[in-house]
């Protein structure tokens, strides 16, 4: 379906990244991993890609690192000779009730989730103009629309993710280049499955599907916006939550 298209999907090592890496790949796209943790983990993802019979490679970068972000984009586009899809998933948490919160901690969530996107985009800008071709997503999450006690940094990451993605749709749509972001719910990772337990029940309960969603949901709205099927949807953010924010 896309042979001879890239995709570079930021945290695409684990969670919700991974899904995106493989289900991207499974279509034909060839795929940038990047990563800033288990190299095992990022090139077991490039493993699993390569069996589409696409080129996959894994890249280490510190998303909010303004100078090591264009650096590997740089070698990305000599690599792949090009990049297509963009997107922009790595995330972390440091939850605390804001009493608490160190300025630390605030910051660091917002230069990953936030500047990441941000200096990924940046550094493609220019390509996809050249191109007048591309397909930014960006991974916020409901939380970005409702708010969470206890992640005041994570939620004011996300919501400005949101405010981003509106701003970079306006700024390329003239020029054919999408820009969108999907804010899914509660999904089964990593990340979410080191809440206590009466934590995940209580958010089961708030959830009108009663179930957690996976990171395949979230995967198969990505490849969907992604596709020629989405090019005429900028700007938007796609709610996956089983009907959390209704």
């Amino acid at each position: 379906m896309w042979n001879g298209k890239t995709a570079i999907i930021t945290g695409g090592s684990r969670g919700i990244g991974r899904a995106i890496a493989l289900a991207l790949a499974e279509q034909g796209a060839d795929i940038a991993v990047i990563y800033n943790g288990s190299e095992a983990a990022a090139q077991a993802v490039c493993e699993q890609a390569s069996a589409f019979g696409v080129r996959a490679q894994a890249y280490a970068c510190n998303v909010a690192d303004p100078i090591q972000v264009p650096t590997v984009v740089e070698a990305i586009l000599a690599e792949f000779g090009g990049v297509d899809i963009l997107v922009n998933n790595a995330g972390i948490t440091r939850d605390g009730l804001l009493a608490t919160m160190s300025e630390e901690d605030f910051s660091r969530v917002l230069d990953v989730n936030l500047g990441g996107a941000f200096h990924f985009t940046k550094s493609l800008y220019r390509h996809f103009l050249k191109k007048r071709a591309g397909r930014i997503i960006n991974i916020s999450s409901v939380s970005g629309l409702m708010g969470n006690p206890g992640q005041a940094n994570y939620a004011a990451s996300k919501a400005g993710l949101i405010g981003f993605t509106k701003s970079v749709a306006k700024e390329l749509a003239g020029r054919g280049i999408t820009c969108n972001a999907i804010a899914p719910g509660f999904v089964r990772t990593e990340m979410t499955e080191a809440l206590p337990e009466e934590k995940q029940r209580a958010v089961l309960d708030q959830i009108p599907m009663r179930r957690f969603g996976t990171p395949e949901d979230i995967a198969n709205v990505a490849v969907f916006l992604a596709s020629d099927a989405g090019a005429y949807i900028t700007g938007e953010v796609i709610r996956v939550d089983g009907g959390l924010y209704i």
